[in-house]
C-alpha cells in the first residue's frame, strides 16, 4: 500500500486513537492490478466496508492519481457504498503509454466485469465525477453494461469539436498545458502545470514568433506526442468519435443520469451537449440537469459565494453532495428522488435568487425577440427592424502585428467588470429595454458576411450593459467559417464573396435583465496567444505561419445579418 495514501485515509477516517462507529471495518487497497483483453494494465483503489457486505459499488475514473481522489467517494463509503477508483490507463501502476481519453470506452467496462465478480459486490454499479472523470462516464455508455446503473457527470468534458482540446474547431493553447500535466509522469506535474506565469510565457513567444501552432510544445521545451497527434484531427472524425457516444448511440442510454453544470463553467459547452444530444436522440428519457452560476470546480461541489466580480444570489449556494447521495440512494436503495429536482432542467435565474424548472429546452426556442446587426452612416445597432439597404459593417485585422500581446495576457476575464476590450471587434447595442426582462437559453442568429481570405475565425461575445455603467458577461460563441455548418468537414470559403452562416450556440444561461439595461453583441475575430491562429490561407492551420498573413484580414458584416434572444417577460 502507498504510505502517504494510508496516512491520509487514516486522517481522513479517523484512524488511530479515537474511532466511530464502523470506521474500525473499513478495508483498503490501493495497488490492485488488473489486465485488459489487449494485454492493457490498469490500477485500482478499492475501500469498503468488511461488515456491510456485498453492496453497490461507486466508480470513479480519472486521469490525475492523488491520495486526495479518497475525497470524491468518502461520503458514499461513510454511507454503506463500496468505491473502486480506477486510474486512466497509464497512470500510477499502470505500465502502459498514457493517452489521454483514448481507452475509456473499454477499460471502464472490463473494470465493471472486473467489480461484478467480487464477492463485496451486489452486481450494481453507478459512477460520478467531474471533467475528465464527468467525460469518462459519457464514454462507458458508449458500450453501456448492463450492471452500471446510473452516471453522475459533473461538468463533463465534450471531447473533440466540442469543447476541449477544441471549440467548434479551433484549438486551445491550454490544452498543451493540461497535456504536460497528465503525461509527464505516472501522477501529475503539478508544479508546472499550475505556474500560469511560466505558460504565459511560452504562449507569448509563439505568438510573437510567428511560428506555426505545430510548434507550440516545441517552444515550451517538450515536445508532445499527444499534442502533435489531436493536431492530426482538426475535424470530428473517427479518431473523436469513438471515445464518445455519438448521434444514435445516445439512443440506447436507457439509464438514469443527474448533470451537472455551471453558467461559467469551462466544459459547460460538454455537459450540454450530452443532455441535449441524449433528449435528442431518446426522448423518453431520466436525465436531470443542475445548472446554476458556477465556475468548473463550482459545478463539482465547490461553490463560491463571489465569482470573478459577481456575488451569486444566496439560494445558488447549495449542497451538490448532498443532492449527489440522494441521487444514489434513490437509484440503488429505493429512496425518494432529491427533492431538489422540480423537473428535468433546473436552473437558476441571476438576480432573482430563485430556482427555476422545466421539462425541455425546447421552451427556451419559443419567442425569441430578433435584433439586426444595423449600420446607418456609422451607428452600430441591434435593431428590431431589418433596414431595406445592403450596408454593412467593416473589421480590419492586422494578422502580423502582434505588440498586442502583453495586454491580451493580462486580460481578468471578469464576469463583471467596468470596461470592454475593443480592439478586432465590433460592438452592436439594443436600445435600453423600457422593462426587466427574463434571459433564459441560448443566443442563435444567422451572420451574413463576406471576407477577403478562404477562412476566418470569429467569436460572439453577448454583454449586459447595466444602467451603472458595468458590463455582466452571459455568453460567448467561437466558430471557424470553414466549419460552421458541420463540423466533420471542411468547407473553404471564396474571398470576397458573401457567406451565410447560421449558428446554434449550445450554451445556456438565465438572468434577470434588469429595466433600462441594453444588451450587446461583440462581434470579432480570434487572435490571441490563448488560441490557435488561422490566417485564412485555406492550408492546414496548425502549418501557417506569420508569413500567411499578408494583407490584413477585411470582414464586412451585412445589415441582414441577426441575433436571436431568449427573452421573456415573465417566466414561462
Amino acid at each position: 500500500m502507498n504510505k502517504s495514501f494510508l496516512l491520509f485515509f487514516l486522517f481522513v477516517f479517523g484512524f488511530g486513537s479515537s474511532q466511530k462507529g464502523d470506521e474500525k471495518n473499513l478495508i483498503i487497497q490501493d495497488s490492485i492490478i488488473i489486465k485488459t483483453k489487449d494485454d492493457g494494465t490498469l490500477s485500482l483503489t478499492l475501500i469498503l466496508n468488511k461488515n456491510k457486505l456485498p453492496e453497490n459499488t461507486v466508480l470513479v475514473n480519472t486521469i490525475y492519481p492523488d491520495p486526495k481522489n479518497i475525497d470524491l467517494v468518502k461520503n458514499f463509503v461513510n454511507n454503506d457504498y463500496v468505491a473502486v477508483i480506477l486510474n486512466s490507463r497509464g497512470k500510477y501502476l499502470s505500465e502502459n503509454t498514457i493517452e489521454p481519453f483514448e481507452h475509456e470506452a473499454n477499460d471502464i467496462n472490463e473494470v465493471i466485469d472486473w467489480i461484478i465478480k467480487q464477492p463485496w459486490s451486489n452486481g450494481k454499479v453507478g459512477m460520478i465525477g467531474g471533467s475528465y472523470l464527468g467525460f469518462s462516464q459519457w464514454a462507458a455508455t458508449k458500450n453501456l453494461h448492463p450492471a452500471l446503473k446510473t452516471i453522475v457527470p459533473e461538468a463533463a468534458t465534450g471531447i473533440g469539436t466540442i469543447n476541449f482540446p477544441m471549440i467548434n474547431n479551433i484549438f486551445s493553447c491550454y490544452s498543451l498545458q493540461w497535456l504536460d500535466y497528465v503525461t509527464f509522469n505516472k501522477t501529475t506535474n503539478s508544479k508546472s502545470f499550475y505556474d500560469q506565469k511560466k505558460w504565459n510565457s511560452v504562449f507569448k513567444t509563439w505568438y510573437q514568433s510567428g511560428l506555426p501552432f505545430r510548434k507550440l510544445d516545441s517552444i515550451s521545451g517538450k515536445p508532445n506526442y499527444i499534442f502533435q497527434r489531436w493536431l492530426d484531427h482538426p475535424n470530428y472524425d473517427e479518431y473523436w468519435k469513438k471515445m464518445i457516444p455519438y448521434h444514435e448511440d445516445f439512443s440506447k442510454i436507457t439509464i438514469p443520469i443527474l448533470s451537472t453544470t455551471g453558467y461559467f463553467d469551462a466544459d459547460k459547452s460538454g455537459a450540454l451537449y450530452y443532455f441535449r444530444e441524449h433528449n435528442k436522440y431518446k426522448k423518453e428519457n431520466e436525465h436531470y440537469l443542475i445548472i446554476g452560476p458556477y465556475d468548473h470546480s463550482g459545478a463539482q461541489g465547490f461553490i463560491k459565494n463571489e465569482l470573478r466580480g459577481y456575488k451569486i444570489d444566496p439560494v445558488a449556494s447549495i449542497d451538490l453532495n448532498k443532492i449527489w447521495l440522494e441521487w444514489f440512494d434513490y437509484i440503488f436503495k429505493n429512496q425518494p428522488k432529491p427533492s431538489f429536482l422540480k423537473d428535468k432542467i433546473n436552473f437558476q435565474v441571476m438576480g432573482t435568487n430563485e430556482w427555476r424548472s422545466t421539462r425541455s429546452m425546447d421552451v427556451f426556442e419559443k419567442n425569441k425577440a430578433k435584433f439586426y446587426l444595423n449600420n446607418e452612416e456609422g451607428n452600430l445597432s441591434l435593431s428590431n427592424s431589418k433596414t431595406g439597404n445592403n450596408n454593412f459593417s467593416t473589421l480590419k485585422i492586422d494578422l502580423k502585428d502582434r505588440t498586442d500581446a502583453d495586454e491580451l495576457l493580462s486580460l481578468k476575464y471578469n464576469i463583471v467588470d467596468d470596461n470592454l476590450y475593443t480592439k478586432n471587434n465590433l460592438l452592436f447595442k439594443t436600445e435600453p429595454f423600457k422593462k426587466s426582462l427574463e434571459f433564459s437559453g441560448s443566443f442563435s442568429g444567422d451572420i451574413v458576411f463576406s471576407v477577403n481570405k478562404k477562412d476566418a475565425d470569429l467569436y460572439l461575445s453577448l454583454y449586459e450593459e447595466t444602467t451603472n455603467g458595468q458590463y455582466f458577461l452571459l455568453s460567448s460563441y467561437v466558430t471557424r467559417a470553414s466549419y460552421a455548418n458541420d463540423s466533420e468537414r471542411r468547407t473553404l470559403l471564396t474571398a470576397g464573396k458573401i457567406k451565410d452562416i447560421s449558428f446554434i450556440n449550445n450554451d445556456f444561461v438565465s438572468k434577470k435583465i434588469e429595466k433600462g439595461s441594453k444588451l450587446i453583441v461583440m462581434i470579432g475575430v480570434v487572435k490571441s496567444p490563448y488560441w490557435q491562429l488561422n490566417y485564412g490561407t485555406g492550408k492546414e492551420v496548425s502549418t501557417e505561419d506569420m508569413s500567411d498573413a499578408k494583407e490584413p484580414m477585411e470582414i464586412k458584416l451585412y445589415n441582414k445579418s441577426y441575433i436571436e434572444f431568449p427573452l421573456f417577460e415573465k417566466s414561462k
